[in-house]
């Protein structure tokens, strides 16, 4: 197979996300990526009785945001072009692919959650816009949005920016959603009624301390992990608990620094399925209400993550590994190996690909400058091409895993050692491990931990010196920025960022509104706050010292990581006469997502990084 056919059949090897369980136990809906032109929602039944069902069917993104209490339907969101201005529709089973809007399209604000009130006529979500002013804001507002008069009622104002989904219970008369008015590093849980004549804070252990919470469907408690067990005591560790909103009670049902809890989800039974993320790999037992373990499940290859239970008992799951695309699963009886699983979304039988086609990872370890053990996901090509790409993930905090990515298989098959790296500040490592980015801020360890990935390729034989490229989208394109401009091209000799960060200055001014806070919390504070920081880890201030080759790479409506980045960039690489290559997606955002786009893309960034090694 030549490589513009493999990567065809890579752009359209299909890709499960947020599988999601109908209050009635007898449907998943989830988004299915490269199905269509973009990403779509689908429904299956949990039996596996039928094929899965496409509910939308358009060009642009659509995600599904939640169902309907009485699972006749969805909830779902889609933007125009990656910018993130999120109309939402309602999708009923009974009429797939027709989309009725909720809210208007290409919004002057940013939506977040959207849940259906079992009224059928209000729906709740957060929104960083004042409806009685019609103007948009700073903070996200938790507004009940009547459907037949239009009328949006503000339930709740919190004063600070963030990250704001509300949840509704299930009898529809309480709002959880979360608040870190009191510090960027912190996230503390609120309450508030239906018709928004009580908002109280319901948990606050820390102003530092974060905590993410979700309702348990019996008995009207809160299932919560948080950073700290007693108020203001920051920890090492997750733990996670019930609270009763009623008292204030909490039981702790998992307070063990030996566990690596990442997140968890609440079955429709009851259940708490808790996901432990250790050394990048998932690792998920289910708890009872009172804290006894009833499930465990079986040690894979890859990832296996259940995420509820069908409506005849069986378990349903998502499973994954770097050869194997994301696919649910029922887990009956017992199991030896992926082949004892059953599928309902029977991923093989949708592309001319098999799993020996493709490249699989291997563990890779390294030390950092400092002798702190890192960790990354080595995918070598046949043979030794002595040559290679680093991948780094955005977030930060967030981490790669053994999981298909069709732009890394790609790069192999193009005769190149791919490395996938984890770097301080990623998650899956422990807690500690992810705070640790903090200790110095952005531009600090992190880097050092990725340059040293650099030379252990070098000192692995897995690359020349001079022919070791990065690449990464986000945080990752600002890591690639980061490393051109300060390291030598003995070590970086190509840099392609995407959609990453170049003045942090300009990031801050420019960003949604919800990430400034994140920006603080990594940097110790605003600008305003640590002016010689921000100056200090914004690549654009180090740009003369570039000796490597450079692509810069853009989506033109990106709300994250805005043009602002790549017009200031420009112009002082102009200023300095740095010679650079750009490619600017007009019909993107953050990140570049559409398939016929990333055809485009991951030819140019092979092709770039085989003229830059050809020109060591």
């Amino acid at each position: 197979m030549n490589h513009d056919d493999l990567l065809d059949h890579l752009l359209t090897l299909p890709t499960v996300y947020a599988p999601s369980l109908s209050p009635d136990g007898r449907w998943v809906a989830y988004i299915w990526y490269r199905v269509h032109k973009n990403m779509d929602v689908f429904v299956v039944p949990s039996d596996g009785s039928a094929a899965p069902l496409a509910l939308t069917h358009t060009a642009q993104a659509t995600r599904l945001v939640s169902w309907l209490t009485d699972s006749s339907g969805v909830i779902v969101s889609e933007d125009q072009d990656g910018d993130e201005r999120d109309q939402l529709f309602r999708v009923d089973l009974n009429q797939p692919e027709t989309m009725h809007p909720l809210t208007e399209a290409q919004p002057p604000y940013f939506i977040r959650g959207g849940e259906m009130h079992p009224n059928g006529r209000w729906l709740v979500y957060g929104m960083n816009f004042n409806p009685a002013l019609a103007q948009p804001i700073e903070p996200t507002w938790i507004v009940r949005h009547d459907l037949q008069s239009g009328e949006r009622k503000v339930l709740a104002k919190p004063s600070e920016a963030g990250w704001t989904r509300p949840r509704l219970n299930k009898a529809g008369s309480q709002i959880l959603y979360p608040r870190n008015d009191l510090h960027p590093s912190g996230r503390q849980l609120w309450l508030v009624d239906i018709d928004g004549e009580e908002d109280r804070e319901l948990l606050n252990l820390g102003e530092a301390v974060k905590i993410y919470a979700n309702w348990h469907p019996i008995g009207g408690q809160v299932v919560f992990i948080s950073e700290a067990t007693e108020p203001g005591k920051k920890q090492d560790h997750i733990s996670l608990g019930m609270l009763n909103p009623h008292t204030d009670e909490i039981r702790w049902l998992i307070d063990d620094p030996a566990r690596q809890i990442e997140e968890f989800e609440v079955t429709n039974e009851g259940l708490i399925v808790v996901d432990e993320v250790i050394d990048a790999r998932h690792r998920v037992t289910v708890l009872h209400p009172e804290g006894e373990e009833v499930a465990r499940f079986p040690t894979l290859p890859g990832n296996l993550i259940p995420f509820g239970q069908a409506a005849d008992g069986a378990w349903l799951a998502t499973y994954y590994s770097a050869d194997w695309p994301p696919e649910i699963l029922r887990i009956q009886g017992e199991v030896s190996s992926v082949d004892d699983l059953t599928s309902l979304t029977k991923v093989w039988e949708r592309t001319a690909l098999s799993a020996d086609q493709l490249a699989s990872a291997e563990d890779f370890r390294w030390q950092s400058a400092d002798g702190t053990p890192l960790q990354g996901w080595l995918y070598r090509a046949e043979p030794n091409p002595r040559r290679a790409i680093l991948y780094v993930h955005g977030g930060p905090s967030a981490h790669s895993e053994e999981r298909i990515s069709p732009q890394l298989q790609y790069f192999v098959a193009r005769g190149f050692n791919v490395l996938d790296v984890n770097y301080r500040g990623s998650t899956g490592f422990g807690h500690s491990f992810r705070e640790a980015i903090k200790i110095k801020g952005w531009g600090a360890d992190e880097q050092a931990d990725i340059r040293a990935a650099a030379e252990a390729l070098i000192d692995s034989d897995l690359a020349e010196a001079g022919k070791v490229g990065i690449t990464g989208t986000s945080y990752g394109g600002y890591s690639a920025w980061w490393q051109i401009t300060r390291t030598p091209a003995e070590i970086i000799g190509a840099a392609a960022p995407i959609c990453g960060m170049t003045d942090l200055v300009v990031d801050y001014e420019t960003t949604r509104p919800d990430l400034r806070g994140y920006s603080e919390e990594m940097l110790g504070g605003s600008p305003q706050d640590v002016p010689e920081r921000y100056q200090q880890r914004s690549p654009i201030n180090y740009v003369q010292h570039i000796q490597g080759k450079l692509l810069i790479v853009q989506g033109a409506q990106d709300p994250n990581v805005t043009p602002a980045n790549l017009r200031q960039v420009s112009e002082r690489l102009h200023e300095k006469d740095i010679t650079y290559e750009e490619l600017l997606f007009e019909d993107e955002g953050h990140g570049i997502r559409k398939p016929k786009n990333q055809r485009i893309l991951y030819k140019a960034l092979a092709d770039f990084f085989e003229r830059a090694f050809e020109a060591s």
